[in-house]
């Protein structure tokens, strides 16, 4: 199958960049699988094993960017990692990383990121996101301190490590967005991306992940997986679908988080690992993609997606 993926953004991205990620990710599974891949993004991408064709960023600022012109003639299916409301020749899909606003319809060909994110948009054709194992540092000997990392913004329930961490007396590393000031055991860390990221995860005791928004997926969790530490995690959106009692603890409360952390250190470091390579490789990702590709090029429809053993509908 020769499979055309546009993303706007130059990739690869330099920090964070968890969705930019994802497509490189699906990239390579992709193309380890033995399918073509041409890659439409920015000026300046460049990565190895796929066709990239370069598009100016000032051409993806229009609400439906014309891409029809940068399409390879003979790719079977076009994957859009951005909302396209467009037409094309070809047959399309697009992946879907964010929650929809309420009452905003899904657009055409939606691929999102979960069964609770495809269910809330009603729909059922979802692909989990993956990444490549190998970006990750497996450690199971761990340092005595607990990490929050990703956006520090309210819905994503930063303040709750922070108060755990007080009323535990653990110690706390903050990596994220914008400059907050802490004091004591509490410390920020700044935006961490590459082998600082990769060493922060593999040496932590635990994730702290207390969304308080139903999170579309979480990144971080399997990033903190394949490195062999544990989740300590809400209930909300996706994070049951990733988080077994095997790597983690699930909780719908602040109090109740506390009390996991007490105990969190206590699961597998080998099994937090394992978890992940069966479920959350970039080339999981990429088998079921193309499992869904397969099934819009044979009737014009998604087929549902394919939820993990342990996901309560």
């Amino acid at each position: 199958m020769h499979v055309a993926v546009v993303s706007h953004y130059r990739l690869p991205v330099t920090g964070y960049g968890g969705g930019e990620r994802v497509v490189v990710a699906l990239c390579r599974g992709l193309t380890a699988l033995g399918h073509r891949v041409t890659l439409i993004a920015a000026s300046g991408t460049k990565l190895p094993d796929v066709t990239v064709v370069e598009v100016p960023p000032k051409h993806f600022k229009t609400q439906t960017p014309d891409v029809t012109p940068f399409l390879p003639r003979d790719a079977d299916v076009v994957n859009f990692h951005f909302v396209f409301r467009g037409t094309l020749p070809l047959p399309f899909a697009q992946t879907i990383q964010g929650n929809l606003r309420a009452g905003q319809a899904a657009p055409p060909h939606a691929i999102f990121v979960s069964a609770n994110h495809a269910r809330r948009s009603g729909s059922e054709s979802f692909v989990y996101n993956g990444l490549d194992p190998s970006e990750f540092i497996f450690r199971a000997e761990k340092d005595d301190y607990d990490l929050f990392l990703g956006r520090l913004h309210s819905v994503k329930g930063y303040q709750w490590a922070v108060e755990g961490a007080k009323r535990s007396g653990r110690r706390l590393l903050l990596a994220g967005g914008w400059r907050p000031s802490f004091t004591g055991r509490i410390r920020y860390v700044g935006e961490v991306g590459g082998r600082k990221k990769a060493e922060l995860l593999a040496s932590a005791r635990c994730l702290w992940m207390p969304a308080l928004w139903d999170e579309p997926f979480g990144l971080t969790t399997i990033e903190a997986l394949f490195s062999g530490t544990p989740v300590l995690a809400t209930r909300r959106g996706a994070l049951p679908e990733v988080v077994t009692p095997e790597v983690g603890a699930l909780c719908d409360t602040l109090d109740e988080m506390i009390g996991a952390a007490s105990t969190i250190h206590t699961r597998d470091p080998r099994a937090c690992r394992a978890h992940a390579e069966r479920y959350f490789t970039h080339l999981a990702m990429a088998k079921e993609y193309a499992r869904l590709f397969d099934g819009l090029l044979a009737t014009g429809r998604l087929p549902a997606g394919r939820a993990t053993p342990y996901t309560t509908r």
